[in-house]
């Protein structure tokens, strides 16, 4: 099993379902030393499935009192492999420690 970070349109329930053909377990953390920002998502088959035209990117910022909230979901590695199909070029696949300690997936941007 893998863990995936999830700080955007992975924790919606109807992206998971068309991504995964099922509904993730997860539980929540947080990555410390990244900030949030926002992307136009151009897209159409993710724009079809998130119903969002801007999404949430993470970027590297260095700094501990940054922090972003989100959920682990443990998936398998197929599943991992799909996620990267949903997600547009703008993001890359990354690991990390999260705050509980946890190694993850996260995405976030180039």
């Amino acid at each position: 099993m893998e863990c995936l970070f999830s700080y955007g349109t992975l924790q919606q329930e109807n992206v998971q379902l068309k991504n995964f053909g099922r509904i993730l377990e997860g539980s929540k953390d947080v990555l410390q030393k990244y900030i949030l920002k926002e992307i136009e998502i151009t897209n159409d088959s993710v724009l079809k499935i998130s119903n969002k035209k801007f999404h949430p990117i993470l970027f590297f910022s260095n700094n501990e009192k940054d922090e972003v909230h989100g959920t682990v979901f443990k998936i398998t590695s197929s599943e991992l492999f799909q996620a990267d199909n949903y997600e547009v070029g703008d993001y890359e696949r990354i690991k990390v420690t999260l705050k509980s300690g946890a190694r993850s997936w996260v995405y976030v941007g180039k």
